[in-house]
């Protein structure tokens, strides 16, 4: 699906266009402008065995993601990553010998929306998988859709964790592929004093929990935390709560998303607080926003990911040419559309050796223990249907892409439910065994 408003034209408009459409992640909640759509009523339960290979030839998958609204320029380039899946598998044969046919929907970057795009899906145009969301708000918001209908999401975002459904694949990190090694880099590397910013929402929050546990608990020091409502642009206060705290320089862990993600960094840069004493490591930001905010505000901090559009392997370089070719030379990659990607890889070699793609269950089962040579590294799809992953740390360049200055020798196995914090700590997930199931204590 070509996107409305391209990469091109969203660059020309600049910050004064960027609204709250920038970094909104995974803890976002509705915006307050965008109106709730009335109720679709309700439809009967879709089973496994209604799920719909199509008029014969095809087999139909769900692609939910919002193309208007506040998410719309984070999402709409992994719908753009979803698709180049869907057609080199075609071109390639398909699956099970049937064209993949995708039905898209637009979350309208509107929770309750999601829900009701996700019933009309599975009820409605009767796919056999969807691939989905972007923020922790819409995805739990279509949780109890997929719970309650026993059907499938492939989720593509690094997120807060604490969570580990049957009904959801993950392909984006869990805190201990991101955050956590992000932390100890930063305590080996940049020093042990840390300010703790962030949106005020869920994600922010989870995530500097983890953080301040995890500091504790290796002698670091959180010497400040502060939070800004979502689409806020007065970040002064925190600017100088920031010196205040850190005089001499330090450590800052960034969990700002949207808009305020311009201000702080432009702000930031204008009180002399460069990356050279005040290091900021950023767990939201990725090519594509980093372009749209301006490198020249950004270069020298950090971002953790575990795709970066340089990483050198021969997938990547395949995959950076497709994506290129396909959508046009200005365009960037980056983690969630690498991410999205992959799934539809991981989906394809499940069905394969399911031998079905109606069946949900066997497919299910059939997705654990799936690898994929993906442009990231080798993955592999774990009990706990999260990925094993190798976890970058990239450092900001001039030309707006990352250097990679760290990186993990081998793939770091997912641990969906937190060991820092001490409600979650020694429980685990396999879906493997439905003694364990989604949370057990190890």
């Amino acid at each position: 699906m070509s996107s409305k408003l391209g990469r091109r034209k969203f660059l020309l408009y600049g910050s004064t266009t960027l609204g709250a459409s920038l970094l909104l992640k995974a803890c976002a909640e509705p915006p307050k402008e965008a109106a709730s759509p009335k109720a679709s009523g309700s439809s009967p339960s879709a089973s496994p065995s209604s799920a719909s290979t199509g008029g014969g030839n095809t087999i139909k998958v769900g692609i939910l993601h919002s193309l208007s609204g506040t998410m719309s320029i984070s999402e709409k380039s992994v719908v753009d990553a979803e698709l180049l899946a869907i057609e080199e598998i075609n071109a390639a044969g398909g699956v099970l010998g049937k064209k993949i046919e995708p039905i898209t929907e637009d979350g309208a970057s509107n929770w309750d929306t999601f829900r009701e795009k996700a019933t009309k899906l599975i009820d409605q145009d009767k796919v056999v998988t969807v691939f989905g969301c972007w923020t922790s708000a819409s995805r739990k918001n279509v949780l109890p859709v997929f719970e309650s209908k026993k059907h499938m999401l492939w989720y593509p975002v690094q997120y807060e964790g604490q969570e580990c459904s049957q009904n959801i694949f993950y392909t984006g990190a869990a805190p201990n592929q991101q955050i956590e090694p992000a932390v100890d880099w930063l305590l080996k590397q940049k020093g042990k004093e840390f300010f703790l910013i962030g949106s005020d929402y869920v994600f922010p929050r989870t995530a500097n929990t983890i953080i301040k546990a995890q500091l504790e608990a290796k002698g670091g020091k959180t010497v400040g935390e502060d939070y800004i409502k979502l689409g806020d642009t007065e970040v002064t206060p925190v600017i100088t709560k920031i010196k205040a705290a850190l005089p001499k320089g330090g450590v800052i862990f960034n969990t700002l998303n949207g808009d305020t993600n311009v201000a702080f960094f432009k702000q930031m840069q204008g009180a002399g607080l460069g990356p050279d004493k005040y290091p900021v490591m950023s767990v939201s930001i990725a090519e594509e926003e980093v372009k749209a905010i301006g490198p020249e505000y950004l270069k020298g901090h950090f971002a953790a990911w575990n795709y970066f559009q340089t990483v050198d392997t021969p997938a990547n370089k395949k995959f950076v040419e497709a994506f290129k070719k396909k959508y046009g030379a200005e365009r960037v990659t980056n983690d969630p559309m690498e991410a999205a990607y992959i799934m539809v890889y991981l989906w394809k070699q499940a069905v394969e050796k399911a031998k079905t793609a109606d069946d949900l269950e066997k497919v299910r089962a059939a997705a654990v223990g799936q690898t994929f040579d993906a442009p990231e590294g080798k993955v592999t799809l774990q009990a706990n249907h999260h990925l094993s992953k190798v976890v970058r740390i990239g450092e900001i360049t001039p030309d707006g892409l990352f250097k990679v200055v760290y990186s993990t020798d081998k793939a770091v196995d997912p641990i969906p439910w937190n060991q820092y914090v001490a409600e979650t700590k020694g429980y685990a997930c396999d879906w493997s065994d439905p003694k364990k199931g989604g949370k057990y204590k190890v």
